[in-house]
């Protein structure tokens, strides 16, 4: 090749070279501007998506709180759309690209929520990820039996008051919680409760049954055994303890009555638990109903029942373990619902004369 074509080349060589320095310095200028184009937009989608999560939506109505379901296994989409169909959202599709920014579209907690209108988006995800559920009130008196606390669930719109009696006598259940009994009567702690919606029998009955271990201290075993009691019938003595009467500083005396009569080898003729074994009662107890056999009428059997006859507070299981030191065997209400003691039967005769006048009805006498 001659040295005029070698020039030739090289000139040819150099201007596209040139050319193609050109255009590459154009195309990582084009790249460049376009990244920074994505970038400043992708910066200010961030920031204005990080800006409505922090802006309640505007108020609507009156409603200052409104109630809310996530229903079991509801995902975002879906969530979102009824919050905003609520008008609690202003856009359902950045409340789901906020979830999943934050990972938090696999941890909704399903449950009922009280929403203040004034939340903002980010707020709003906090509370169904932590699950701060909307919480009702529930209160147990001392000396309910599972019965009455099944229609009082009822009436409180917590469930059907056969679904928790099936549970609350669910002997399984009642063992696999180291109940001693055929059901969970006597354990169910009355006490407040604060419950979500929708809770189930089984949970509900677990929470009461913590309730009353929570409470029953741990040197009261020992002290049942020193008295050669278990402690299922400890809570049995407690439950009629309870029943027989409302006055908390009459208890230890209630206490001792039993406890005296036990050592003697006498029944304990309590009525409360003559009335728990009858199916129907009508407000009147009659010699018939006395007479009657069941395992729980005390007037029949030597001992305590089975069973407790209802859930007693911590104050009549304290005094069914700490009776006071008397030698009474007797009592019987008086007419100011406080009780008349006595150590032997004429004593006791002559009392029931003077308060009860013959009559059964209401009758707290042993």
């Amino acid at each position: 090749m001659g040295r005029f074509s070698i020039i030739v080349l090289e000139k040819v060589f150099q201007a596209t070279s040139n050319r193609i320095g050109c255009n590459l310095r154009t195309l990582r200028i084009s790249i460049t501007a376009t990244a920074l184009i994505i970038l400043a937009a992708a910066g200010w989608f961030f920031m204005d998506l990080h800006s409505w999560s922090r802006r309640p939506a505007p108020a609507h109505g009156n409603e200052s709180e409104i109630l809310f379901t996530v229903h079991p296994g509801e995902g975002p989409d879906t969530l979102a759309r009824r919050l905003a169909g609520r008008g609690l959202l202003t856009s359902a599709w950045r409340f789901k690209l906020l979830a999943r920014l934050k990972g938090a579209d696999r941890s909704i907690k399903a449950g009922e929520y009280k929403l203040s209108a004034c939340l903002t988006p980010s707020e709003l995800l906090d509370v169904f990820t932590k699950g701060r559920v909307n919480l009702h009130r529930l209160t147990i008196p001392e000396g309910y039996n599972i019965k009455q606390i099944s229609v009082r669930l009822e009436k409180g719109g917590f469930m059907a008051a056969d679904v928790f009696l099936k549970e609350a006598l669910n002997s399984d259940f009642a063992r696999q919680m180291g109940i001693a009994g055929d059901s969970f009567e006597g354990y169910l702690f009355p006490d407040t409760y604060h419950l979500p919606a929708g809770i189930t029998s089984r949970r509900l009955i677990t929470l009461m049954v913590e309730r009353f271990w929570q409470q029953f201290k741990p040197g009261w075993r020992q002290r049942a055994a020193e008295l050669g009691m278990t402690v299922h019938q400890v809570v049995t003595l407690a439950s009629i303890i309870e029943k027989e009467t409302g006055d908390a500083a009459e208890r230890p005396l209630i206490s001792s009555v039993f406890h005296n009569r036990l050592k003697k080898g006498m029944r304990l003729e309590s009525d409360p638990t003559v009335i728990y074994g009858l199916k129907d009662f009508d407000g009147n107890l009659t010699r018939k109903d006395l007479r009657a056999y069941s395992p729980y009428n005390t007037y029949r059997i030597k001992g305590l029942p089975p069973g407790p006859i209802a859930n007693p507070g911590l104050d009549s299981i304290r005094a069914a373990l700490y009776p006071a030191k008397t030698d009474y065997l007797y009592f019987v209400a008086k007419k100011d619902g406080t009780h008349y003691f006595s150590t032997n039967i004429r004593e006791h005769n002559r009392a029931v004369r003077k308060y009860q006048l013959g009559r059964r009805t209401g009758r707290k006498s042993s």
